[in-house]
C-alpha cells in the first residue's frame, strides 16, 4: 500500500474513523468516516457536531442487490411513477455538476428508534444495519427472505440515506460512496460505511483540504485522498 494508506486501514479496521478527500477534480470535499459497526452515539455525535454536512450510509453494491435496494434515480425516472406523479419528470435529475449519476438509494430508521434522529436513533439503525447483513452472509437465504429480514427490523423514509456503490465500485465511479466501502474493504470490514462531508464553520462551502488535515493531526485521525485510495486498490488514479 502507499505511504500513510496502512495507518489508515488499520485505525479503520480497529472501529477508528478516516478522513477521505475525493479529489480537486470532483465534489472538492474531505469526509469523515467510521466503521458502520463501531457506529455507537458517540460517533454520530462527532460526525454531526464536527462535519455540518449530511449524515450517510455507504454501502456495497454487493449490500444493494443482497436487500434489494434501488437507487433512487431509477426509481424517479421509472415510467409508470413519472405518469403517475409528473413532478417527477420536471424534477429529473439530468444537472449534476460532479457526476452522472446519484448514488442515493432509500433511507432508513431501525424499528426500534423513535424519531430516528437522535444520536441513540441513528447509531442503531446504522450499527444493525451493518449487523444484519453479516448475519444473512451465513444463512442460505433466497432474495425475499432477505428483504424480510431487512424489513422486519427496518422501515422507510427514515433519517439515514443510504448511498449504494456503483456496479464495478471505483473502476467506474470514484464517489465518496466507493472510496468509503473501499476503505472497508481494504481494512477487512463489512463494506457499509457511516460518514458526513466537512463543511467550512460557516457552512457555505467544504471545508479546505488544508483544515481538513490539521482536523485530522489534532485529533490523530488518519487522512487519505481518493488517488491513495485508487492506488492502493490497484487502480490509476484520476477524476469521473
Amino acid at each position: 500500500m502507499v505511504s500513510g494508506v496502512e495507518q489508515a486501514i488499520e485505525a479503520f479496521a480497529k472501529g477508528g474513523p478516516v478522513l477521505v478527500f475525493d479529489s480537486a477534480f470532483r465534489e472538492q470535499e474531505t469526509d469523515l468516516l467510521f466503521p458502520a459497526s463501531a457506529a455507537d452515539p458517540s460517533a454520530i455525535r462527532q460526525l454531526r457536531k464536527d462535519c455540518g454536512g449530511l449524515l450517510f450510509l455507504a454501502i456495497g453494491n454487493e449490500v444493494g442487490t443482497d436487500f434489494g435496494l434501488p437507487w433512487l434515480q431509477d426509481l424517479h425516472t421509472n415510467q409508470e411513477l413519472v405518469m403517475e406523479h409528473p413532478v417527477l419528470h420536471h424534477l429529473m435529475t439530468n444537472d449534476l455538476q460532479y457526476d452522472s449519476r446519484s448514488a442515493f438509494t432509500l433511507s432508513l430508521n431501525h424499528r426500534d428508534t423513535f424519531t430516528g434522529i437522535t444520536d441513540r436513533d441513528r447509531s442503531l439503525t446504522t450499527r444493525r444495519f451493518s449487523e444484519l447483513w453479516t448475519e444473512i452472509q451465513s444463512k442460505e437465504l433466497d432474495e425475499i427472505q432477505r428483504m424480510e429480514a431487512l424489513g422486519n427490523e427496518f422501515r422507510t423514509p427514515g433519517h439515514i440515506p443510504v448511498c449504494r456503490e456503483s456496479p464495478g465500485g471505483l473502476a467506474n465511479r470514484q464517489g465518496h460512496t466507493e472510496l468509503a466501502v473501499a476503505v472497508a474493504r481494504m481494512a477487512g470490514l463489512p463494506p457499509i460505511v457511516i460518514g458526513a462531508e466537512m463543511l467550512q464553520p460557516h457552512g457555505d462551502a467544504a471545508l479546505s483540504v488544508e483544515d481538513a488535515r490539521k482536523y485530522g493531526e489534532k485529533y490523530n485521525i488518519p487522512f487519505l485522498s481518493g488517488n491513495d485510495i485508487l492506488v492502493a486498490s490497484g487502480l490509476q488514479g484520476g477524476n469521473k
